[in-house]
């Protein structure tokens, strides 16, 4: 699968815009260089034909040096000795524009920019999916498991490994920081998913995650990850439907596994 990345789409859509300028910089040196080249073939045309006839002949042959047809008509000495030059110079103008466009082309920016828009097609027609954040061990165990009861899983996670990660694993990968930037949990669909699980260890970007997810979605379903009760109360204010505290969990499971029994001597 390939990966949404908040922050490229930014930086690849500049470079568009920046090879749109110079695809429209170098479009107008080539007519430039065209114009002065018929108009250098008109000056020393001596074949005594009208000036119509000789600006057509001159556009003409700049036109066929510019795009390399090479379909010339007759020149005279004086006219050869300025089509060399004229050649030396379309060559270089030419080839600087080939390095300047295909250079922002193949940029690493402007391959994600087409890889966004790729995953835009795809993010947009989801709903009722579920997301997780954090690619954690503890996430992917989370997202394999809800993908494995037949979910549509979407993963956003802000670092390059993690996010490459999940990837490879084919789950849909929003890249970005969604307790920083709106635009992560809105490109992940968190309006239209039917539950989001917050599995970020940092416990305030925990906090402010929830917030903007509710904010966004307030029927979103939001189950996230508590440090202690205190945390957890913290986090059922900012909109989460349930907090599941870790400590709570295993104590109840060592118990279990006990069979209830506080030691040896208890009855």
């Amino acid at each position: 699968m390939t990966i949404y990345r908040v922050n490229e789409s930014r930086s690849g859509q500049r470079h568009l815009q920046e090879w749109r300028r110079r695809a429209l910089h170098t479009l107008g040196q080539l007519l430039l260089a065209t114009l002065a080249i018929a108009i250098g073939l008109i000056v020393l045309d001596s074949s005594g034909l009208s000036l119509e006839k000789r600006f057509f002949a001159g556009m003409w042959n700049a036109a066929n040096l510019v795009t390399t047809v090479g379909d010339f008509s007759a020149f005279n000495e004086q006219q050869k000795v300025f089509m060399l030059v004229a050649m030396f110079v379309s060559v270089i103008i030419g080839g600087y524009a080939i390095s300047q466009l295909t250079g922002l082309l193949s940029s690493d920016a402007a391959l994600a920019a087409r890889e966004n828009r790729t995953m835009k097609r795809i993010l947009d027609g989801l709903a009722n999916h579920v997301v997780v954040i954090g690619f954690s061990p503890l996430g992917r165990l989370v997202a394999g498991r809800m993908r494995d009861a037949g979910n549509q899983v979407i993963i956003i996670e802000k670092l390059d490994e993690l996010a490459a990660q999940a990837s490879e694993l084919d789950y849909l990968v929003v890249q970005g920081d969604a307790g920083l930037d709106d635009d992560v949990l809105q490109r992940a669909g968190a309006d239209k998913a039917r539950a989001l699980v917050v599995m970020t260890e940092d416990q305030d970007r925990k906090l402010a995650i929830t917030l903007m997810a509710h904010a966004l979605n307030p029927r979103l379903h939001i189950v996230a990850t508590g440090q202690n009760s205190q945390r957890g109360a913290l986090l059922e204010r900012a909109g989460a439907s349930e907090v599941v505290i870790a400590d709570d969990l295993v104590a109840a499971e060592l118990v279990a596994r006990l069979g209830g029994k506080a030691g040896p001597d208890r009855q």
